[in-house]
């Protein structure tokens, strides 16, 4: 099978970035200073992660986004190379800066905080070549940045299973949620829904939003792992106690484990079970991608996960 024939299990559409990452023991409060315990630089970016994270658990990966010919952008492009990512039609801008974000992660906790840079490099667009890796992929994993191309997407013929990683409520979230088969926000978004989504409780607001989205909806809930609901009912799968380092690429890993779990033909709790997994195994290590486990030790690990029903 020739190469522009060959299945790919996951094709990526979304934001390549890098990291500029520092460990210290706590965030500093204003006008005051602390140490600097440990510094990094790491690609990042929600899609450029997962087709790491993907091409780590030994996915066929393509990875489509567009970065600037600067320093930056060759940072991101050979880490996407050297995790194993197809970058055949990665578009490399003249005159583009690819955008950084600066990441603060607390030493004893793993906990980070991001200040990023948005990008001024204009998004992707459904070129024939991108409609023909489409034709070609099982399934298509969409990160915020690229939320505007479901308009277009929904008038392909031939779409792959689309797997759409959710941050916030953002123009063309609609026609998202209308054309998404797994729906997949943060916790978080509950929140930023505003009174869109009714309820008090968790598990309320999920139900609410649920009613919303067409196909199915997983919310990732960071130490409390993730939530699905499967035949109308809602289930809670925790995550394995493991040493977080640095909870840096997440949620983009569970993203990312979720999409190749579904290629592979996975059932929606296996694949969720999968997804905790690989999303806290990869908090073990700094910078989001180091930690990730190879697809036997995701698998081991997420055995000893099971989900539990909640409410009635």
């Amino acid at each position: 099978m020739g190469e522009d024939s060959k299945t790919i299990e996951v094709l990526v559409i979304g934001r390549a970035c890098v990291d500029y990452i520092s460990v210290v023991e706590r965030f500093p409060l204003v006008n005051t200073k602390v140490p600097l315990k440990m510094r990094l630089v790491e690609g990042g970016g929600q899609g450029a992660t997962s087709s790491c994270c993907i091409a780590r658990l030994g996915g066929e990966v393509s990875y489509i986004g567009r970065i600037g010919d600067d320093e930056e952008g060759r940072i991101c492009l050979n880490r996407l190379r050297q995790c194993g990512v197809d970058t055949a039609l990665v578009e490399i801008v003249k005159g583009g800066l690819t955008p950084v974000a600066y990441v603060f992660v607390t030493r004893a906790t793993g906990e980070r905080t991001i200040i990023y840079e948005r990008s001024l490099i204009p998004p992707v667009n459904l070129t024939p070549r991108v409609k023909m890796l489409l034709e070609r992929s099982r399934v298509l994993l969409l990160d915020p940045q690229v939320t505007g191309l479901a308009g277009e997407l929904k008038s392909v013929s031939g779409l792959p299973v689309v797997v759409y990683d959710c941050e916030r409520w953002r123009e063309g979230m609609e026609d998202m949620m209308a054309l998404a088969d797994y729906f997949i926000p943060s916790s978080e978004f509950l929140n930023d829904a505003g009174d869109k989504v009714a309820g008090s409780l968790i598990a309320d607001r999920i139900l609410s939003l649920a009613d919303m989205v067409a196909g199915t909806l997983v919310v990732t809930d960071g130490d409390n792992g993730a939530y699905y609901i499967d035949e109308g009912r809602l289930y809670q799968v925790l995550p394995p106690r493991v040493a977080i380092r640095d909870t840096t690429g997440a949620g983009d890993n569970f993203h990312a484990a979720f999409a190749l779990a579904i290629s592979r033909g996975m059932a929606l709790p296996e694949a969720v079970r999968f997804s905790v997994a690989v999303a806290t195994l990869s908090c073990r290590d700094y910078g989001g991608r180091a930690g990730i486990p190879d697809f036997d030790e995701a698998m081991q690990t997420a055995g000893t996960l099971a989900a539990r029903r909640i409410g009635q």
